[in-house]
């Protein structure tokens, strides 16, 4: 016959047991799947956080939850310091805790989104992630320019870690068929989105890459030839391909905006539909974070950033055709003085 005394320890022991093994439970439920931000100066934040926090996700995003941010993106943007403030109290309605650094929100992430709006500081925010060994999603622009980029994927491959950047128009509605091959070999294709300027960036990098982004996923890497038009309200940005294919951009800022494009393919020539939201995205950097495999190749970032690059050269010199192959290799030989190992 059990004692009192050993009766009371009995059922502590147990209550002790029970209390570890719910934590154990909820530690390995969420290991490995602890989310930082860095940079909470971006809508695109408050949009994953709603996202990936939602208790009513189930396992839509795999249980990756966003745990910790740091909120310090932009520093002289005035359009996007001003969103820190606000965009750090809502982020808290989520769970999300809020750190004082870089440094300190590490070691309490086992990934990290870097949404910093200024991709100006890409680079400098970029580096001690991947020392740490983390995976990592870069929000667009990957930099504010291509020698940035170059350097950023030179620093993942020194410390082995796979990172990848993208827009969310990637995945417009109907790009998905295109992709599949519905309307057979894409021989050519027009995109065009909103292109506000900010004269702290090139100019189809702070908001017209989504456009230009839509443009190469349909038609691939490839682009030797970059040609500007430009007017006080639009863009057109012609590349040619080296197979002869033709793709353009058109970037609005006057009149109504929206995104969309055309794709002349073999069989069909499809209209793309409207902006699909951010969650095709999302769902791709969860699978990233899983797997490490990257959905979207550094060539293609690269070529991206090169078009745009290539496009404010053509614009400089009145709408004349730029090498984009000689666009790179002069970011390339710029980017190597930005690393130190």
């Amino acid at each position: 016959m059990i004692s009192k005394r050993n009766f009371i320890k009995t059922c502590v022991l147990a209550g002790a047991m029970v209390v570890f093994g719910a934590s154990v439970m909820a530690q390995s439920k969420s290991e490995g799947k602890r989310v930082g931000i860095i940079g909470l100066d971006t809508s695109h934040s408050i949009a994953f956080a709603k996202a990936l926090n939602d208790p009513a996700a189930g396992e839509q995003f795999g249980g990756y939850k966003i745990v910790a941010a740091y909120p310090k993106g932009s520093l002289d943007i005035q359009s996007s310091v001003e969103r820190i403030e606000g965009y750090t109290k809502e982020i808290q309605t989520y769970g999300v805790e809020i750190v004082g650094s870089i440094e300190e929100l590490l070691p309490k992430v086992d990934v990290v989104l870097l949404e910093t709006n200024d991709g100006r500081r890409h680079l400098e925010q970029a580096l001690p992630v991947l020392k740490a060994g983390k995976r990592m999603f870069i929000d667009k622009p990957m930099a504010a320019s291509l020698a940035d980029a170059m350097a950023i994927f030179e620093a993942a491959r020194h410390y082995q870690v796979p990172i990848f950047s993208a827009s969310s128009l990637r995945y417009i509605k109907g790009m998905d068929e295109i992709k599949k091959g519905a309307g057979g070999k894409v021989l050519g294709a027009e995109a065009f989105s909103p292109c506000k300027l900010d004269p702290s960036h090139p100019d189809f990098f702070w908001y017209g890459i989504h456009g230009v982004e839509t443009l190469f996923t349909a038609m691939g890497t490839g682009c030797q030839t970059v040609v500007r038009l430009t007017t006080e309200g639009t863009d057109v940005a012609v590349g040619t391909w080296n197979d002869g294919r033709i793709g353009s951009f058109r970037g609005l800022r006057a009149g109504k905006t929206s995104y969309g494009g055309t794709i002349y393919g073999e069989k069909e020539i499809t209209t793309l539909g409207s902006y699909n939201g951010y969650n095709p995205l999302l769902s791709e950097i969860v699978k990233f974070f899983q797997t490490g495999v990257v959905p979207v190749q550094e060539e293609e970032t690269l070529e991206i950033l090169a078009f745009m690059e290539a496009a404010d050269l053509s614009k400089k010199k009145g709408g004349v055709p730029v090498s984009v192959k000689e666009v790179m290799e002069k970011a390339e030989k710029e980017s190597k003085k930005k690393l130190k190992f």
